[in-house]
This record gives C-alpha cells, sequence and structure tokens, in this order.
C-alpha cells in the first residue's frame, strides 16, 4: 500500500498520562510514585525549563502536544473554553518567541460517535479565535481552524467507525468547501476490553484499522491511525518486551500511546530502546484489509465473546469495587475525583476506569483476560469460527499464556464458593488450557511471588484489612499497576 505524503511530521510515539505505572518515575526526586495537581503545574513549565531544547526541537513543527478536550455532551464542558484559549495564547507566545508557530492544533475528541460533534468543536474553535481577534486586535494571522482527532471507544462504533469518517469528510466539505488534508482516527483498546473483554476488544480494534484504511481509498483523504494501548494485554499488551507481537497484531498503526507504566516501570533504558524501536517500525507496516464476509464474522465473535464476559462481570462487579478502593491512585485525575468522577457500566453495574479494574482483579490473581475466553472459544468451535480467530486475533494463545501466568488458582478455587461467576471463570480456564495444550499458571520464580501475594491480598481482603502495600508488591512484578 504505497505510503501517503502530508505537509507535517505524524509522530509514531504518544506519551499519555494514563496512571498505570506502580514505581516512580524516574525523574522524581522523593520517589512518590503519586504525581500531584502542583506537581502537574510543574510538567505545564517543561518549556521554560528546559527552552534551549524546545528551541530546537520545536512544537508543533518536530514534536508535539495534543490536548484531550472533555466530551461536552457527557462531560462538565466549562474546561473547554480554557482549552481553546490555551490554545490560542500558545500561539501568540510561539509568534513572539519567533518558533515553529501554531505549536499546539490537533486535539483528541473521547467518545466520538457522531461526526457531527468533531464539526462543532471546529466551528466553535474558530468562533472564539475570531472573538479574540476582534477583542484584542491581533497584529498575527488569526489561527481559527483546529484539527480534531476522533477517539473511538464503543465497541459498536469501532466496527462502523468508516461512516462516521465519511460523514465528517461530507460535512466538512459542507462547512469548509474542501476535505480535510488527513485524518488520525483513535482506537481505544482499554475501555472496549473493560466492557466487552479483550477478544471483542482486539477483534473490533482490527476491523476499524481495516475500516479506516478502506475510507481513506474511497475518500482519498490520507488516515494515520492512532491506538491507545497500556502495558498488560487486557489493556492492549504494549511494553518493551511485547513490541514484535504488538506490531504483528496492529500492523497498520501508526502512533501508539506510551502510558505511565511503559514509561516507569521497566528499565528506563528498555524503555528508550523500546520507544526508538517503535519510532523506526511503525511507519513500515501494512494494514490487514477485511472482505465484508470477514468483519460479519467479526462481529459474530464479538458477540458470542463479549456475551459471556458482561454476565461474569456484572456478577462479580460487586467484589471488584470492594478491592478497586484499595488500589492506589497515581494522578488526581478529575475523571476519577470528587463530583466530576464517572465510572462506567455494565449491564446495571457500575464498574471502576479500566486501569482500576485490570488492577483489582490482577491483584486478586484472576486476570481479566481470561474471562469469558474459554466458553467463548468453545462456543466459537461449534459454530466453525476458529479459522476467524486465527485471521482477527493472531496473539491470542501468547496473550492467555502471558496473563494466564498471573493466575491464582487457589484464589479462585475459594472466590468460586461464594459466587457461581467465579465457578464460569474457572471453567473458562479449564476450557482455554484444552485449546492451547497446557496449563495456566506460574511458570518461574516471580509469577509463583505473585501468586503468593496475591493469596496474601485475597485474605487481608476478605479479612476487611487493609492489602495496599501487597498489592503495589505485586504490581512491581508484573511491571504495571493496571
Amino acid at each position: 500500500m504505497k505510503k501517503p505524503q502530508i505537509k507535517r511530521k505524524i509522530p509514531a510515539t504518544m506519551a499519555t498520562q494514563h496512571p498505570d505505572n506502580v514505581s516512580a518515575p524516574f525523574w522524581k526526586e522523593k520517589g512518590d510514585p503519586f504525581i500531584s495537581t502542583i506537581e502537574e503545574v510543574e510538567e505545564a513549565k517543561l518549556f521554560t525549563t528546559y527552552y534551549t531544547f524546545f528551541k530546537k526541537r520545536q512544537l508543533g513543527r518536530d514534536i508535539f502536544l495534543t490536548f484531550r478536550l472533555p466530551n461536552i455532551w457527557l462531560e462538565k464542558g466549562y474546561r473547554i473554553a480554557r482549552a481553546y484559549m490555551a490554545i490560542l495564547t500558545s500561539v501568540d507566545f510561539s509568534s513572539a518567541l519567533k518558533v515553529a508557530s501554531p505549536p499546539v492544533f490537533e486535539v483528541i475528541l473521547p467518545m466520538t460517535d457522531k461526526a457531527e460533534k468533531l464539526i462543532y468543536l471546529q466551528k466553535t474553535f474558530a468562533q472564539i479565535a475570531k472573538f479574540k481577534d476582534k477583542a484584542f486586535g491581533e497584529k498575527v494571522k488569526v489561527f481559527d481552524y483546529l484539527r480534531v482527532i476522533p477517539l473511538i471507544e464503543g465497541v459498536n462504533e469501532l466496527t462502523s467507525s468508516k461512516k462516521i469518517l465519511h460523514d465528517y469528510v461530507r460535512l466538512h466539505k459542507k462547512e469548509y468547501k474542501s476535505p480535510p488534508e488527513y485524518l488520525r482516527p483513535f482506537i481505544a483498546r482499554s475501555d472496549p476490553a473493560l466492557n466487552a473483554g479483550i477478544v471483542s476488544a482486539t477483534i473490533a480494534a482490527k476491523i476499524a484499522l481495516s475500516e479506516f484504511y478502506k475510507f481513506s481509498e474511497e475518500s482519498r483523504v490520507p488516515v494515520f491511525p492512532i491506538i491507545g494501548v497500556g502495558a498488560l494485554p487486557f489493556r492492549g499488551g504494549l511494553s518493551p518486551y511485547t513490541l514484535k507481537n504488538f506490531l504483528d497484531e496492529y500492523s497498520g498503526i501508526r502512533t501508539v500511546t506510551i502510558q505511565s507504566a511503559f514509561r516507569y516501570d521497566y528499565p528506563a533504558d528498555e524503555s528508550r530502546k523500546a520507544v526508538r524501536y517503535l519510532n523506526k517500525m511503525l511507519k513500515m507496516g501494512n494494514p490487514k484489509l477485511y472482505s465484508l464476509t470477514d468483519i460479519k464474522n467479526g462481529k459474530r465473535l464479538i458477540s458470542i465473546f463479549s456475551n459471556y464476559y458482561c454476565k461474569t462481570i456484572e456478577e462479580i462487579a460487586g467484589a471488584v469495587n470492594s478491592l478497586s478502593e484499595y488500589i492506589p491512585r497515581r494522578r488526581e485525575r478529575m475523571l476519577h475525583i470528587g463530583l466530576f468522577g464517572y465510572s462506567r457500566v455494565i449491564g446495571k453495574k457500575r464498574l471502576p476506569r479500566a486501569i482500576t479494574f485490570t488492577a483489582a482483579l490482577y491483584s486478586l490473581g484472576i486476570p481479566p483476560e481470561l474471562i469469558g475466553v474459554g466458553r467463548g472459544i468453545r462456543e466459537m468451535i461449534k459454530k466453525n469460527l476458529d479459522r476467524d480467530i486465527k485471521m482477527f486475533y493472531k496473539n491470542l494463545i501468547p496473550d492467555m499464556i502471558m496473563a494466564g501466568n498471573y493466575l491464582n488458582k487457589e484464589n479462585l478455587y475459594f472466590l468460586s464458593k461464594t459466587e457461581t461467576a467465579w465457578s464460569e471463570i474457572a471453567e473458562d480456564v479449564k476450557l482455554i488450557e484444552e485449546f492451547i495444550g497446557r496449563e495456566l499458571g506460574p511458570t518461574d520464580t516471580r509469577h509463583f511471588i505473585h501468586r503468593n501475594i496475591t493469596s496474601n491480598i485475597y485474605f487481608l481482603w476478605k479479612e476487611k484489612n487493609d492489602p495496599k502495600e501487597q498489592i503495589v508488591e505485586a504490581a512491581r512484578i508484573r511491571q504495571s499497576l493496571g
């Protein structure tokens, strides 16, 4: 597939604030893994602190800062005006310093489900920009065109994402008399896994990736897809030690998120080396394009695996929420605290956010990757879809083995005595073992130590004692909080 040419550089790696790290950032003097709002203000001072660096590697030209805007249709919207003004005043600042301008020109809209919302953000930004120009009599050219990255987070939205992109191009032509120069559609991996399980999330991501490139062929608008992934398989499986498997699974992705565990829970030299490798290799991958029949079968697989997963998760939500109270926080994220917090819902049950959810289940020695998968495999085989799963999820077996190394069967046995849903997970384990032809569980010293710590966590939690220290200790071993 011919690589498109555009005027700007597309970054291959994007550092994010996802707080999935267990260890303290290497740059923190006191070694505390929690990053307060005061310290986030220090992050905002990086430009002035390291001005020589930014003079050489300029924002908006060589490196990029991308805001995540609030989704005003689902979240409190008062922060959006503040973001707009920060972007606009950064243009003034960069012009005064005679560096690349605009330094920030692209934003992410989370939970995108309609193209109209992307256009709405562009139009409101333009209105604010023109008002600022009129009010203050700007001498520089007005910057009023904001690029918007659609972050698509639902399984259904991912599998039908081509329509969102086509609708956006149609509306863009109507508003601006031309199509956008390019698009950077953003695939979520964590929330789809939380809502539908690892298999469904992986298949939905692969279908979306195929649909993005088919959209590009049909519209002639270049696409540079992004995927948001954490270190553990459940949240995407990108770590310094899984690069080749990841690149094979998601060939065609042009930008990946480098989340906190990737940066801080592995040796810094290994993380830097991995980032360099990704920067070199991501642009070389070619996407797998699926036929209509392939996509139909992919959706059948999503339905099979998500049904088992959701049924079980809804029943164990109480236990997950209970243990989640002990998962340490790493940032004061507005989405998590106070009046502004919101959670995810499966059926009638509320769940914590994906990192905390994943951490809670790993802390019990029950990796969420395994939930619903065994029963899904059994039904998949009965319906002759095993060829399709190999096409959509190349790393299914390696991911099951990797997650299975952290399985605590004794804890699962004890939990099975308290709730039928845990027995269903035990059935999943048995069926996965039959499918892959080997037993799940610890295989080296680290895994056995992790298993022993999760046993301690289980008994402390059952006795209503605080297992936070043990939760952190176990997370250090697996090199990610959740």
